[in-house]
């Protein structure tokens, strides 16, 4: 019988401006000469750019592309477009097609319309876009088969300061391989030319019905609700996790991939998560950079799909109080072009020198700057989430597992036990496969844990870039390297090198086993324990943002070039105003929705059941239960209530408006709005469990999370 079915391999990547694509449209030189710029970080000339844009311009064209645009990500967390057409007029008046090298390689934008967090002024408005050619180019599909030419961007000012997310991890990648092949150099791995990060991010995002969304006007504004009081059944019976998946997210899912895979992303497993309402999507790794754009298409595209089928996408970290919330694992490993992983134990990690050294290296970087890893992963959103026994706390600490800790704990010691053989699984069903366990268990509790052969942050949200938790690892391993490199370079007699590398495993050990964490990291004796440490705890963003200007950062990120003084100081300026703004909107939609839809909704029940009161009143010798009066009384208080706090939450809010720093204002937000707003929707979650269903002014956490 025949079978018409596309196989994956049929589509994938046609979207996008790929190896195959470029040797298809490209003279063999010109591929060559590309390969090596982007391989080796050569300088791209103009006519080599002229070359190159000519062939992505007819695959462009050849698949319906009519704009192109520079594709980048600004530091608003999103991403930032702006479309050309390749329309153009030659010195004769005549219309012609034209996409040239510098068309290609640069563009400009208003430089001024973006955060700058002080690097510019208002009226100094030119920025420049920069061609990423390590990121490849692609198309998206709009109306009528007609596409746009998407070319990954940095973005920087008119004096050379990055104002994006991309040009610092760019940077961080280039210190991170730097470092990396110096250290090996050293270590006698000569033929190691490039050495790279590799992510892979997890994404996690909650679908509900469109027609719940659009009555809900905090999730319009906000992204999460502000107001609902809890669903009769949650996640406590553990019955979503990796649950059957119902058909209609089956069929968003099918799309969801069949879009991704065109893009060139291999999108690799889905699942339903712990809360209700809540998935998952994972693709294979690919370099930080690739993965950091792709991560921003997926979420991009999990919105489009979603649209399809009647369904939203929420990426918020908390759209849904006492549930869990969704967050983006960011898994990474160090690996080289001669196809070493730097973080894969072997048979014998004890007697692995690269590996124990590369490792440590990394858990030497967390320890030391645990306050720039917190904030990496800090934006509003994830507050609700850290620490609420669904996410990792705010403590930094690393996992390795009790049967690696023992490897290291005997290299120490110098006893350099024998690892032990494979441990296999016995199920006591003859029939099932016999396999090993792995050398460690996984520890969904810890921030920052080891897993085979890559670490996995788990803290970063699920709304927030890959870009800076990334930048971040990249150049505190960077640090790390470079300073065994210059340990290494000391070294007169170079047979001495192996010693020195066990005495540098050893006292990294010995410095920073104190961030090591093999146990649950949600218990309160952690708490205690990580304070005896000496660990820091900090719980709120608005306080993880001054470690962007803490000295210690400022001297790793300018000693790697990965960022400046001044770029730290702005996004840490940036960083505060983005929280002053997402809290206001946050305030501002809860006063209108309480105004506009809760007090109404509640004073016409409160009507209601006195109406009823009355009636009832005259019916003679009518005997009726005191239910309509407790109710009734129970709705005066709570109205009254309810009242009195709206009124508290204008007056800071009003009073946070007007302080006069970024700093301040958001520490009022912190301090006297966000709190506010939490007393005002206790009252209100009582009101909506007394309420009628046809007496709410908005969908419920039932409807929402159990849609159809």
């Amino acid at each position: 019988m025949e079978n018409n079915t596309k196989r994956i391999t049929d589509y994938f990547g046609e979207y996008v401006f790929n190896d195959d694509v470029m040797q298809e449209y490209m003279s063999q030189e010109t591929y060559k000469e590309l390969r090596e710029v982007i391989d080796s970080g050569k300088t791209m000339g103009l006519d080599l750019a002229n070359r190159v844009a000519s062939a992505m311009k007819e695959w462009a064209m050849n698949n319906g592309a009519t704009h192109y645009t520079h594709w980048f990500q600004p530091l608003t967390g999103a991403t930032a477009e702006k479309h050309d057409s390749f329309i153009s007029i030659d010195k004769h008046g005549k219309t012609i097609l034209e996409f040239t090298g510098k068309n290609l390689s640069k563009g400009e934008a208003d430089a001024s319309s973006f955060p700058s967090g002080g690097i510019r002024a208002v009226f100094e408005a030119r920025g420049y876009t920069i061609w990423d050619c390590s990121s490849p180019a692609f198309i998206k599909k709009t109306a009528k088969d007609r596409a746009i030419l998407y070319i990954p961007t940095a973005f920087c000012s008119y004096t050379g300061e990055a104002l994006d997310k991309k040009t610092p991890l760019l940077r961080s990648m280039e210190a991170l391989n730097r470092e990396g092949v110096r250290l090996l150099h050293l270590l006698g791995y000569n033929d190691v030319n490039k050495v790279v990060a590799n992510v892979g991010g997890e994404q996690e995002y909650f679908l509900i019905d469109k027609k719940h969304y659009e009555k809900r006007t905090d999730l319009k504004f906000t992204g999460r609700t502000l107001f609902g009081s809890n669903a009769p059944k949650g996640q406590e019976q553990n019955d979503q996790y990796y649950a059957v998946i119902k058909t209609r997210v089956s069929n968003f899912m099918a799309e969801l991939n069949d879009e991704l895979w065109k893009l060139g992303i291999t999108a690799k497993t889905q699942h339903n998560e712990a809360a209700p309402a809540q998935h998952e999507l994972a693709p294979i790794f690919c370099t930080a950079n690739i993965a950091t754009d792709q991560n921003q298409i997926i979420m991009d595209t999990m919105k489009k799909v979603a649209e399809k089928f009647d369904l939203v996408c929420l990426l918020h970290e908390k759209p849904f109080a006492n549930v869990n919330g969704s967050g983006k694992h960011n898994n990474w490993s160090v690996v080289t072009d001669t196809g070493i992983n730097l973080l894969k134990p072997a048979k014998n990690p004890n007697e692995n020198f690269l590996f124990l050294l590369t490792f440590m290296a990394v858990i030497a970087g967390v320890d030391e700057y645990a306050d720039l890893i917190r904030t990496s992963a800090s934006n509003p959103g994830n507050e609700h989430r850290l620490g609420g026994h669904e996410a990792p706390p705010s403590i930094i600490s690393v996992y390795i597992g009790d049967d690696l800790q023992k490897v290291i704990e005997d290299f120490v010691a110098g006893t350099n036990n024998v690892v032990e053989k494979k441990q296999y699984i016995n199920t006591g069903v003859n029939y099932l496969a016999e396999f090993s366990k792995d050398t460690s268990d996984r520890n969904r509790t810890s921030p920052f844990a080891f897993t085979g052969n890559k670490f996995e942050f788990r803290m970063v949200g699920s709304s927030a870039t890959l870009a800076n938790p990334n930048t971040t690892i990249n150049t505190i391993v960077a640090e790390m390297f470079s300073r065994i490199a210059d340990e290494l370079e000391s070294v007169e007699d170079k047979s001495l090198i192996p010693q020195k590398v066990e005495e540098i495993i050893i006292r990294l050990y010995n410095n920073h086993k104190r961030v090591i964490f093999n146990g649950n990291n949600y218990s309160n004796e952690w708490v205690k324990e990580a304070r005896k440490r000496g660990l820091h705890n900090i719980n709120n963003c608005v306080d993880a943002y001054d470690a962007l200007v803490d000295s210690a950062s400022i001297e790793l990120f300018g000693k790697h070039h990965v960022m400046s003084e001044v770029e730290l100081q702005s996004r840490r300026e940036i960083n505060l105003d983005i929280y002053n703004k997402i809290i206001n909107v946050e305030a501002r939609t809860m006063l209108m929705m309480t105004k506009h839809e809760i007090l109404p909704a509640i004073i016409d029940y409160k009507a209601r059941l006195a109406t009823s009161i009355v009636n009832l009143n005259q019916i003679k010798e009518f005997v009726y239960s005191n239910v309509e009066n407790n109710l009734l009384r129970n709705f005066v208080m709570i109205l009254d209530n309810i009242y009195a706090d709206l009124l508290e939450l204008e007056r800071v809010h009003t009073q946070a408006l007007r302080a006069n720093s970024n700093k301040r204002k958001a520490i009022l937000f912190r301090d006297q709005v966000v709190p506010q707003m939490a007393k005002v929707r206790i009252n209100v979650d009582n009101a909506e469990k007394l309420l009628p269903k046809d007496a709410l002014p908005f969908p419920n956490y039932a409807d929402m999370l159990f849609y159809d």
